[in-house]
């Protein structure tokens, strides 16, 4: 199977994990050989209620047997996506009550650039210096990492860069700008949080010149920084919101959220001014449906802060320079990428799961699945603390 991949999936790395899959159930993912390995990345914050969740597969099940696709976005009225987009709404702010669905993190993002430009009338978008918000061409034009860029170019015109953090830079935030596009919580760069009331300082100034905030949430959201949405946290509320990843337990979906008047303005001049075939899908909205059910009547958000707690208790060693993100969304940040690299590919052998980061070569990514218990925390957390005992320099190679 493994020569087979190489050979006919396209790769995006020459060396990749290859672990081949035999099935996933909860925190853990089974080799061919019917080994279990503790997964302390889910799918790259994808799975929020682990593998297989019994709520999740039902709801996939019903739905697939009553139907799957049968049009296109927008055209029929189908209760999956009517009952998702609903649910949702109620767990937001007003000015976010309308919904367009898609089919990943960076079709959202796409839909959102188009959204601000359509409604404002201006072209320019503004995002941070080391954002990461999808690899399609107009998300990659929003990277603040010119190595990343320079082979795809040239790229959609009329971005400009500010730094995170940085509230000198929200000058460059004018009445020319269309949408400040910033992630809550920066993903790729590190997990790097925001600081001194900085993401209120932006929505202040967009206001003052009638620009739009798109916030990124398709990593941080759905529960993984202890709310619903990390922009909670951050007394800021976007005017439009883009999600991703944990929205459905797994399965590929995306979506840009916004108030009825912005996005009304896709619907004229032209007329479907952004179309899909396969956002809106009932089985994924299905899906999505039962996660944020079982995400916002369980008590996963609240026992997020609780874990987090104790994985920065058990996580302390003389290579961990320090702990970045917050709830299940953390960054080990080691003393130098040689580490970092030891211990997720050591992991590996030992079967447990970690990831990098794209942009922080120091860093390892920790984001398990919500529903992960406090003793497999307890078990991952104590086999990194053995690996980094055990590391030398020369044992990189």
């Amino acid at each position: 199977m493994k020569e087979d991949f190489l050979k006919y999936q396209a790769q995006t790395t020459p060396h990749p994990l290859g672990l081949q899959i035999s099935h996933a159930k909860g925190s853990y993912i089974y080799d061919q050989e019917g080994m279990a390995h503790l997964d302390f990345v889910a799918g790259v914050s994808a799975c929020s209620l682990g593998h297989c969740h019994p709520k999740v597969v039902e709801a996939v099940r019903t739905q697939s047997e009553k139907y799957m696709h049968v049009m296109v976005y927008g055209e029929y009225v189908q209760q999956p996506a009517v009952d998702y987009t609903k649910l949702l709404a109620s767990h937001l702010p007003k000015n976010l009550e309308t919904t367009y669905l898609v089919n990943s993190g960076t079709e959202a993002i796409e839909g959102a650039i188009k959204l601000a430009r359509r409604f404002t009338g201006r072209t320019q978008i503004i995002s941070a210096h080391k954002a990461y918000h999808g690899n399609t061409m107009g998300s990659l034009s929003l990277m603040g990492y010119e190595e990343r860029k320079s082979a795809f170019r040239p790229l959609i015109p009329d971005i400009s860069f500010i730094q995170f953090n940085e509230p000198k830079d929200l000058g460059k935030i004018t009445e020319k700008t269309a949408a400040v596009v910033l992630e809550t919580i920066q993903g790729g760069a590190g997990f790097i949080m925001p600081q001194n009331d900085y993401l209120y300082k932006v929505r202040k100034r967009c206001n003052e010149v009638g620009a739009l905030l798109i916030l990124d949430e398709i990593q941080p959201g759905f529960g993984r920084t202890g709310k619903l949405f990390s922009f909670e946290h951050f007394n800021c509320v976007p005017d439009i919101l883009v999600i991703g990843k944990g929205m459905a337990a797994g399965l590929p979906v995306g979506a840009f959220v916004s108030s009825k008047k912005i996005m009304d303005s896709l619907q004229e001049s032209p007329k479907l001014g952004h179309i899909t075939t396969f956002g809106g899908n009932p089985v994924i909205a299905a899906a999505s449906l039962a996660t944020l059910k079982e995400i916002t009547e369980s008590q996963l958000i609240e026992q997020t802060l609780q874990k987090e707690k104790l994985f920065r208790s058990r996580l302390v060693h003389p290579l961990i320079n320090e702990i970045r993100g917050k709830g299940l969304m953390l960054a080990l940040v080691l003393k130098n990428k040689e580490i970092a690299n030891y211990l997720v590919l050591t992991a590996a052998k030992q079967r447990l799961i970690l990831f990098w980061l794209l942009f922080e070569p120091k860093a390892v990514r920790i984001s398990p699945p919500l529903t992960i218990s406090e003793e497999e925390i307890v078990e991952g957390c104590d086999q990194i603390i053995s690996i980094l005992d055990a590391f030398k320099p020369t044992a990189v190679n």
